[in-house]
């Protein structure tokens, strides 16, 4: 039996019974709705055209983040608000504040971009419920980083961003909505289904278990920042869908001996949060600029490591710390360490009737020095030309253990085992330096692609592990500021 999803949009709960399963959020407001302030741009969640407020129960509170709709499917707003540009318009007909000063900052000039900028900043104004300062400029370009605009520039939109809190407070009812949300609220599995092809959304771990054990051959679907353009650019059929995001114990962070375990759900921007609690240095600049906030708010970090991608962003530095990954099947649990789940070029080792259920993290130890960097062509929401990340464990001024691993050089993220060697066991001093940035061409062939070409990419590798030792050698290391050029401008 198909079930209708159910959810809320002006005020109202809608239900739909008719749709494809992979039909976007987007394509229901603009063609079904007939809401066209939300704009199509890229249609792969990089523009920001067709950003969107999705509200959603966390316990008893509502969790509200930008999300790209183009990308998003439909049957993923079940129990959820939705809030598109049209729920800004004020009971007396006069703009919202944070319309209103776009117009009186000269934010917009085609248009087209602006629907998507307004949600941006609403999105922030909403973050600043009970607060009396503006947010700082780092909050403001964050919230603004998955928004492209050719006309204006992004100076008349910042100016808007502290402009909109000068004029009066316009209050959004959290509670009203956390209550309405609760009535349509399910505690069984959701099965949605249309023209042959099933949307499975189950409520706990066992009942994800059973159904991918039913359906070995259905696509995992958790923040769709991947998939989504499976169907949005490459037009692909996806069949049966099992979407794992109203799985509890997926979405929990524990700390627990010596480990951060993030369960496969938590989003992007959840884990790289308490991530960053104990590495602040070390991944507080890739947290920023992985992707952009819309993206991070739905994307996760599970599938970012199960989906295997060699350009994918975590997988260097969670292989560099020694990370386990947690696989769970029929015959339970499996626990391995993440650089041997990655077999071939997006073949990985996972079996048909198993899911990735979380990823154990190695907290930080005094004697381990941890680094991680990327290169990429823009600074925010950009694909690597490599992704960096160093590990090493010095017993005095001694390398007993270390380990590298690159993004963008291989067809998987992988170790350097010969550079790793040549440091292993000798003085933390620029002679072993020098023998392991020579090793490093002998760890990787890298391919020459739009991004970068393979000298590049080697000499680039090269200089990031220089960088590495800059920093945390044990004589004079120099502070991020020095070696980086973002960070000294």
């Amino acid at each position: 039996m198909s079930q209708a999803i159910r959810f809320l949009y002006r005020g109202e709960v809608r239900t739909v019974s008719d749709a494809s399963p992979t039909r976007t959020v987007l394509q229901h407001v603009r063609e079904d709705q007939h809401c066209t302030g939300t704009k199509e741009g890229c249609a792969e969640g990089d523009c920001g055209a067709c950003t969107v407020i999705i509200g959603e129960l966390k316990g008893d509170a509502v969790e509200l983040k930008t999300v790209n709709s183009c990308i998003q499917f439909l049957p993923t707003l079940d129990g959820k608000a939705l809030f598109t540009v049209e729920d800004l318009k004020q009971p007396d007909g006069s703009l919202h504040p944070v319309q209103q000063a776009m117009v009186d900052c000269h934010g917009s000039q085609c248009g087209f971009c602006t629907p998507g900028f307004v949600m941006s900043l609403w999105g922030l104004y909403l973050k600043q419920d009970g607060k009396t300062s503006h947010p700082e400029r780092k909050e403001i370009d964050d919230s603004l980083s998955g928004n492209l605009c050719r006309c204006t520039g992004y100076r008349p939109i910042v100016d808007a961003a502290h402009h909109m809190l000068d004029l009066p407070r316009v209050k959004f009812d959290r509670d009203a909505l956390a209550a309405m949300l609760k009535k349509i609220q399910r505690s069984e599995m959701l099965t949605y289904a249309h023209d042959g092809r099933k949307f499975h959304v189950p409520q706990s771990l066992d009942q994800l278990v059973r159904i991918r054990a039913e359906n070995p051959a259905a696509t995992i679907l958790s923040g769709s920042t991947d998939i989504g353009l499976w169907v949005t650019k490459q037009m692909r059929e996806l069949g049966d869908i099992i979407y794992i995001n109203q799985v509890a114990e997926l979405q929990t962070l524990a700390e627990k001996d010596g480990t951060l375990e993030i369960g496969a759900a938590v989003t992007l921007n959840d884990a790289y949060a308490a991530l960053c609690r104990h590495y602040p240095q070390e991944l507080s600049e890739l947290w920023q600029r992985f992707a952009s906030l819309p993206i991070r708010n739905a994307g996760t970090l599970g599938g970012n490591v199960a989906n295997g991608s060699p350009i994918g962003d975590s997988a260097p530095w969670l292989i560099a710390l020694g990370s386990e990954i947690v696989l769970r099947g029929k015959n339970g649990r499996r626990v391995m360490p993440l650089e041997t789940f990655y077999l071939d070029y997006q073949k990985k080792d996972l079996r048909p009737d198993e899911i990735v259920e979380a990823l154990r993290v190695p907290l930080p130890q005094a004697n381990r020095r941890f680094r991680t960097y990327k290169l990429a062509k823009r600074f925010d929401q950009d694909i690597s030309a490599v992704c960096a990340a160093f590990a090493i464990t010095l017993d005095g001024e001694i390398v007993r253990e270390a380990r590298i691993a690159f993004g963008g050089m291989a067809a998987t993220s992988r170790r350097a085992p010969k550079a790793e060697a040549a440091l292993k066991g000798r003085a933390w001093d620029e002679a072993a330096l020098q023998d392991a940035m020579q090793a490093l061409s002998e760890d990787y062939a890298p391919l020459t692609d739009m991004r970068a070409s393979a000298a590049y990419r080697v000499k680039a590798a090269r200089n990031l592990l220089r960088r590495f030792w800059l920093e945390t050698r044990l004589d004079a290391p120099l502070p991020a500021t020095a070696v980086n050029a973002f960070a000294s401008a």
